[in-house]
């Protein structure tokens, strides 16, 4: 059914590698930011890397006749994994325009949620590569459970947020960052639905 890995899959393998190196790095100093400007720009230096990888599939498009999946699917797929970097880099961005340096509790638990999508990112895309194409729901199933409780600690958090939080400027500001948190975990779901439809496609 597919070729020997070539250059649009390792490629998206790079994608998956710096999703989860970029979430990590965010998780890992997210609670203990002494530097919001570094924090931000090593964020945004990570974001540019994936857009390098997006530059490098397009290309390989434009000049391919023969691809190992839809053509669709790759352009898809390369999306949802750059949404995913676009989404943690602005929530990034944020605490610097914000001057946030004591995420609380609820930014914590949406790291680590995001940390465990990224993993399950990488593992379902090794999967694709390795033409383990059933193996891939095992992971693509867990994505889902994990933005479903995304959306319940949106809830939480927001409902906390506005039953302590006495200053509006704080609160718009907390308010923003859940929500582009959560917002994060859908592009998680949006790469394991469309991994889904790959399955489809080829099995």
């Amino acid at each position: 059914m597919f070729k020997k890995k070539d250059v649009f899959f390792t490629t998206l393998e790079a994608m998956a590698d710096t999703i989860l190196e970029a979430v990590g790095y965010f998780e890992q100093n997210v609670s203990n930011l002494e530097d919001l400007t570094a924090f931000a720009k090593t964020m945004k230096e990570y974001e540019n890397k994936a857009d390098r990888h997006v530059h490098t599939i397009l290309t390989e498009l434009n000049k391919t006749f023969i691809t190992p999946i839809e053509r669709e699917d790759i352009m898809a797929l390369t999306t949802s994994l750059d949404d995913v970097l676009d989404g943690i880099e602005a929530c990034a961005s944020r605490f610097e325009m914000y001057n946030i340096q004591a995420p609380d509790e609820y930014i914590r638990l949406f790291a680590d949620n995001l940390l465990r999508c990224a993993q399950q990112i990488k593992k379902a895309i090794y999967l694709l590569t390795e033409k383990k194409l059933l193996a891939i729901r095992e992971p693509a199933i867990h994505i889902n459970e994990l933005e479903n409780q995304a959306d319940d600690l949106l809830r939480v958090c927001i409902t906390s947020l506005f039953a302590n939080v006495v200053d509006p400027i704080e609160l718009v500001k907390r308010k923003e960052i859940y929500e582009r948190l959560e917002q994060t975990t859908d592009y998680c779901e949006d790469v394991a639905n469309t991994l889904e439809t790959i399955i489809m496609r080829n099995s």
